[in-house]
């Protein structure tokens, strides 16, 4: 089988950091290694949260009627599917990524990093679905947006993280590890928010008191191993 090759994408990820002030020579290289470490620091302090979201979102979901709970997981293994076996949608990415672009295009500090953070099909899926509602509210109407929801998701997120961990000269994978940890946890949070609309038992805010709960319990733990 020929090797398949991803599309460049924009690595404007770069932009997603704290960038020390220009200079020159040895000062240059050891601030932008300093930085770099601090974002690894930071991106580190993330993956609690990373593990917080996602077993509060596994146990919300699991409120869900099973038959939609299953649609979603089957759009989500579906797109994995076609994107390990079939085809790279990459195309379709780049589309909304570059959408994204134009829509934040009148905030500069956001334009760089806002195709990261918003899954743009899934939150046309979702308006989509809201319309429709207007019309109809058949079960089948509600399975479809649920699957679709499930494999825009992972659309977004296998992408994004591609694109943010193929930048280069990324020392120790600092721009990897905080910007993809932030764009996960911002994103399974409005998915979450999506959910608690569409579905009365899902609840965001018990969501993100258990994202919280279960954070604040993995630092204290941590630090008990370690100062106590």
């Amino acid at each position: 089988m020929a090797k398949r090759e991803f599309p460049e994408l924009d690595n404007d990820w770069k932009d997603f950091k704290f960038d020390a002030p220009a200079s020159r020579g040895k000062f240059s290289a050891f601030s932008s290694k300093a930085f770099a470490i601090i974002k690894f620091l930071l991106g580190v302090c993330l993956l609690p949260f990373v593990y917080a979201v996602s077993l509060a979102f596994l146990n919300q979901f699991a409120k869900v009627e099973p038959l939609l709970e299953n649609y979603f997981w089957q759009g989500l293994i579906s797109f994995l599917v076609i994107y390990l076996f079939v085809w790279e949608p990459a195309l379709v990415y780049n589309r909304g990524h570059k959408l994204v672009s134009f829509v934040f295009n009148f905030i500069k500090p956001l334009v760089k990093v806002a195709p990261y953070l918003v899954p743009i099909y899934t939150l046309v899926i979702f308006i989509s679905y809201e319309l429709f509602l207007l019309v109809s509210k058949s079960t089948e109407l509600l399975c479809y947006a649920v699957f679709a929801l499930g494999f825009s998701t992972a659309l977004h997120l296998v992408f994004s993280a591609k694109s943010v961990r193929g930048k280069k000269g990324d020392f120790l994978k600092s721009n990897y590890l905080f910007g993809f940890s932030m764009a996960y946890i911002l994103n399974l949070s409005l998915l979450s928010f999506l959910l608690n609309v569409i579905f009365v038992p899902f609840s965001f805010v018990a969501f993100c008191n258990q994202s919280y709960q279960i954070a604040s319990g993995v630092f204290f733990a941590v630090l008990k191993q370690l100062f106590l």
